[in-house]
């Protein structure tokens, strides 16, 4: 079964699912409280907003390498 994100509020101290579900009866579910910090300040927060679009940008003009590659790279301290 491919992973599928639920959302669910705190109401009385339970969980309640904000969203109908087809899960299985018995379906034993992890929840992890999501939990969003942005500490950027407006500065980083538009570099990084632009490092992305240039990113993205490079991908669709097929200036991409492959993940693994890039992810052997960066373990290596390059």
């Amino acid at each position: 079964m491919a992973a599928t994100s639920l959302r669910a509020l705190v109401r009385g101290g339970r969980l309640v699912l904000d969203e109908p579900t087809d899960l299985p009866e018995g379906t034993v579910v992890e929840l992890v409280p999501g939990i969003e910090v942005d500490d950027l300040d407006d500065g980083e927060r538009e570099r990084l907003h632009a490092a992305i679009q240039r990113g993205l940008e490079q991908g669709r003009r097929g200036e991409s390498r492959p993940i693994d590659e890039v992810l052997a790279e960066l373990r290596a301290g390059r």
